[in-house]
């Protein structure tokens, strides 16, 4: 058994755990919450910090798509396992909190707070159960995605929290969820709700975003903390980039005029960070341009676990324009 332990350790009979805050101040911040789980994790199982949040937070993204089917368990942890899974499918009891039996049944649930319980609406039982399941697989940045791949079963589930974990390690911290207008705020745009208007090009489609139209060679800006999934050409949204962000959402620009040169597949960039410039790219092969305004096409995709399904950008485009708007107010 892992024991979660802080600095401020409770002696027994006190309520407070490492895995909830033992301060006012603490339970204000989720963040710093979470981090202190996440530290006091990897100091005694060895997986660095930024592997266990990156499991927590592709658990969270999961269980925010299907909300219905995976129930929010723990109050700061974002994981979520099956009844049947935790206490072990043969268990008479799927409600078992004795970490005997449930592991006489082969199911999952371990005791991560060290009360003697292994309950599954627990934040330290629920980390330490999913770790307990990939940590025999080895704990360097090598080992880590075999132990990941074994509890999923699903590669899309290992390129995820590799991504996320990258995003974790390069910038040190956990809040990474500001967002930017894809375009400088200062240059002369137009944008409305197109989403599910009809396509001019390449069949019966709808579309799936919302179009910003701006002079050819405008800033396109990154809206989001996250990393360069996709870059090329695509024949209907010309030259284009995709950037996956922390809550599993896949941000598509299309129709682009060229690329930032120092930017890869791979990259991870960060809210307002020029990623390319407005086109008229696409709908032919490579280089076809000029068939329609210059424009930026810019959609939304959301990661159900095994699937992908498009939303409409506009509400959160408005939402983000505004925040930025009162942001560089305040920095007048």
């Amino acid at each position: 058994m892992f024991r979660i332990i802080n600095k401020t350790e409770k002696q027994p009979g006190d309520s407070a755990t490492a895995a909830e805050p033992a301060e006012k101040g603490a339970a204000e911040d989720p963040f710093a919450v979470r981090q202190e789980m996440y530290t006091n994790l990897a100091a005694v199982t060895g997986l660095p910090w930024y592997w266990i949040a990156a499991i927590d937070q592709y658990e969270r993204t999961l269980s925010k798509a299907r909300p219905k089917a995976r129930p929010l368990l723990g109050q700061h942890t974002g994981i979520y396992i099956e009844p049947e899974r935790w206490a072990g499918a043969m268990n008479p009891d799927y409600e078992d909190t004795l970490p005997a039996s449930i592991q006489w049944f082969r199911g999952i649930g371990r005791d991560g707070d060290g009360n003697g319980l292994a309950e599954r609406n627990s934040d330290a039982d629920l980390l330490y159960s999913l770790l307990h399941q990939i940590t025999p697989y080895g704990v360097t940045d090598e080992d880590v995605p075999v132990g990941v791949w074994e509890y999923y079963q699903n590669s899309r589930a290992v390129q995820r929290v590799e991504q996320f974990a990258s995003i974790y390690r390069h910038y040190g911290k956990l809040d990474l969820f500001m967002h930017a207008f894809p375009l400088p705020l200062g240059n002369s745009y137009s944008y409305r709700d197109t989403w599910g208007d009809r396509r001019g090009w390449g069949g019966r489609r709808i579309h799936e975003g919302t179009d910003i139209f701006a002079g050819h060679g405008t800033p396109v800006r990154s809206t989001c903390y996250g990393i360069v999934e996709i870059k090329g050409w695509n024949r209907y949204g010309g030259w284009r980039i995709g950037i996956r962000d922390l809550n599993n959402h896949y941000h598509y620009y299309a129709h682009l005029s060229g690329f930032d040169k120092n930017i890869a597949i791979g990259d991870i960039v960060e809210p307002a960070q020029v990623i390319g410039w407005v086109g008229s790219s696409g709908y032919g092969k490579p280089g076809t341009q000029g068939k329609f305004p210059p424009h930026l096409h810019y959609g939304i995709y959301s990661d159900r676990g095994l699937l992908e399904w498009a939303f409409d950008p506009y509400p959160s485009l408005k939402r983000w324009e505004q925040a930025e708007r009162k942001r560089l107010r305040a920095n007048r």
